[in-house]
């Protein structure tokens, strides 16, 4: 019997070619939830998307309700292995944050569906929602403080700053990286991140 993920119920693969399946399959039920949505969806949809028979897709999920909760945890693990990176490698935090913004600007143009997937988890399920968040506001608050004990942040930073900063890149990534491309990812990180550092006062 495979193993579970106890986030997903989701069943891990054992090989490589395991894995390139089930990848596969979460792929495919990104395209499929990005286009359709989580109800109108289906998991012969996902299969035929994946090239794969319907006996693969049960080897690793049970049901669709198990594929929806293992594609939020997937889409999140996506956007921070994108973006963490990009952080890690900034000379000071107030770069990292700019940094931040425009790779998952980048990032949202790239996989529009995810803000669809993320909106519907909500009303499918509230666990994977309210995780994809408070997760992503975990990983803020932590650079951040360390960035405050390093001086290069204000002392007084809270998890309502991460809060702020996450809600300012959600938007911002739904205004520009879904909705309109008119604008460039560089130039939307640089006044965001502008305002970041300095505030809107005179």
């Amino acid at each position: 019997m495979k193993a579970e993920d106890p986030q997903t119920d989701a069943k891990a693969p054992r090989t490589a070619r395991g894995e390139r399946t089930r990848r596969a399959i979460l792929d495919a039920a990104a395209a499929e939830f990005g286009e359709k949505g989580f109800h109108e969806g289906s998991i012969s949809g996902i299969t035929r998307r994946a090239g794969c028979a319907l006996g693969s897709f049960y080897t690793y999920f049970d049901t669709k309700d198990a594929v929806f909760r293992a594609l939020v945890t997937d889409m999140s693990a996506q956007v921070r292995d994108y973006v963490g990176p990009r952080i890690a490698a900034a000379p000071d935090q107030i770069s990292a944050e700019r940094e931040g913004l425009l790779s998952f600007l980048e990032f949202a143009r790239a996989h529009k569906e995810i803000y669809r997937i993320i909106d519907e988890a909500e009303f499918v399920d509230q666990a994977a929602y309210r995780s994809h968040y408070e997760t992503t506001v975990d990983r803020i608050t932590r650079r951040l403080r360390a960035a405050a004990d390093r001086g290069e942040v204000r002392d007084d930073i809270t998890e309502v700053h991460a809060w702020a900063i996450m809600g300012m890149n959600v938007f911002l990534g739904l205004r520009y990286g879904v909705w309109d491309e008119s604008e460039t990812p560089v130039e939307v990180a640089r006044i965001a991140n502008d305002m970041l550092a300095r505030g809107i006062a005179p």
